[in-house]
């Protein structure tokens, strides 16, 4: 059987967070297959929200417009599940149930940030996303869209590719605004693309908002720490198992799947 990794200290997930605080918005990146991030989150839920904090937690694994914010700290997980129309299949309830309900139970509402699926298709037709980075950073982005697909897109689903990535940093940025408290934080859990300084959600987010960016990243031995995420903060985290993802997408992708 496998072991569960450590769960975080907290007076260390406390120190480390000093370094990041205060923000309006603390961005907090993770690799979704990684089961350190998801105890990670859960900690620093609890840290904001022990500090009284929080003012609510943002996820990219819900759509935007769903929330707990009627439901009590008191409500089950079917009732949370409910609210924030999760969907099981994309993202497993027991990687990241834990952080959403440590939210719930201290009475801080969690809201869903990500484009719902019903308006992708509007994004990729959407030639007003083009011109929201830079030319060199739009290009890295689409760069970035080709090699985590693994080469395996053709060429003309790119850039529509890379206009839902946009939409998709645009939608988590426009909920974490509308959920601004003065004086507290809003935390966004979402992949560490999402989190990229220059690329991501913060560049979505006005100069008027304070914002941090924190990745959290596997320690591999043969990262060279050439290209990572661009943030403030990098919190390293036991690495797992390695895993072929290109040659589970070229099966996904095969012909009569």
């Amino acid at each position: 059987m496998k072991a569960a990794p450590e769960a975080p200290d907290a007076e260390a997930v406390n120190r480390r967070l000093q370094a990041l605080l205060p923000a309006d918005v603390l961005l907090l990146g993770e690799q979704h297959d990684a089961p350190a991030h998801q105890q990670l989150q859960r900690a620093v839920v609890l840290a904001l929200a022990a500090r009284g904090t929080l003012a609510a937690l943002a996820l990219e694994m819900a759509d935007r417009n769903t929330s707990t914010a009627g439901l009590p700290p008191q409500a089950t997980e079917e009732q949370v599940r409910a609210a924030l129309k999760w969907r099981e299949a994309g993202w497993p309830w027991g990687a990241y149930g834990p952080a959403v309900m440590a939210a719930v139970q201290a009475g801080v509402p969690v809201i869903g940030a990500n484009l719902p699926a019903g308006e992708m298709k509007d994004a990729m037709k959407n030639i007003a996303l083009d011109g929201h980075l830079k030319l060199d950073k739009w290009q890295k982005q689409q760069e970035i869209i080709r090699e985590g697909h693994c080469g395996l897109l053709p060429p003309s689903q790119i850039v529509p590719m890379t206009r839902i990535q946009t939409a998709r940093d645009a939608a988590m940025a426009q909920t974490i605004v509308g959920a601004l408290e003065p004086g507290k934080t809003v935390l966004l859990i979402a992949g560490n693309g999402h989190v990229d300084r220059e690329l991501g959600v913060p560049t979505h987010l006005g100069r008027e908002v304070r914002s941090a960016s924190l990745v959290l990243r596997p320690d591999r031995p043969s990262d060279t720490g050439v290209d990572m995420t661009p943030a403030d903060a990098v919190w390293l985290t036991a690495a797992p198992p390695p895993k072929d993802y290109c040659a589970e997408l070229r099966q996904q992708m095969a012909p009569g799947r």
